[in-house]
């Protein structure tokens, strides 16, 4: 059995359909198309991206996406390993200690700006216009003073 890189391969060259007008139609990478038909499967993102490009590859050629992921599935199986991409292995951190003081930095910072903004929300109002002055008098009502 033909890999699936090479069928997808003949079935578009069958066709006479650029590699051009697949990409185009799936909006799949060329790049990716190019890896698909070489069979090199470990350059692309991930196996639900793997099996995503073939389905709509094989829609773009009128084939059945069954019979790709089958022979995908058979050549994977054939090759002893599991078909997961190595690009998109799983990704630990190990926190340095710049960055752990970057983070405790962060924190007391914010903490600050919080203590600042409840120290203005709770400040106690204060009245600073005294009574006599809030009163307001209108100048000309106030009697003349008798010419001296």
């Amino acid at each position: 059995m033909e890999s699936v890189g090479r069928y997808l391969r003949t079935e578009r060259e069958l066709r006479k359909i650029s590699l051009e007008e697949i990409a185009q139609s799936t909006r799949i990478p060329l790049r990716s198309l190019q890896w698909i038909e070489e069979d090199r499967f470990d350059r692309l993102p991930g196996e639900v991206f793997v099996r995503g490009f073939l389905r709509a590859y094989a829609k773009a050629l009128g084939l059945t996406s069954d019979e790709v992921i089958r022979r995908y599935e058979s050549m994977a199986a054939s090759s002893n390993k599991p078909p997961e991409s190595t690009s998109m292995q799983r990704l630990t951190v190990d926190p340095s200690p710049s960055s752990r003081f970057g983070l405790a930095l962060a924190v007391v910072l914010l903490m600050v700006l919080f203590t600042l903004a409840i120290s203005v929300v709770m400040r106690p109002r204060q009245r600073g216009t005294s009574i006599e002055l809030s009163v307001w008098t209108n100048p000309l009502s106030l009697p003349l003073a008798p010419p001296v």
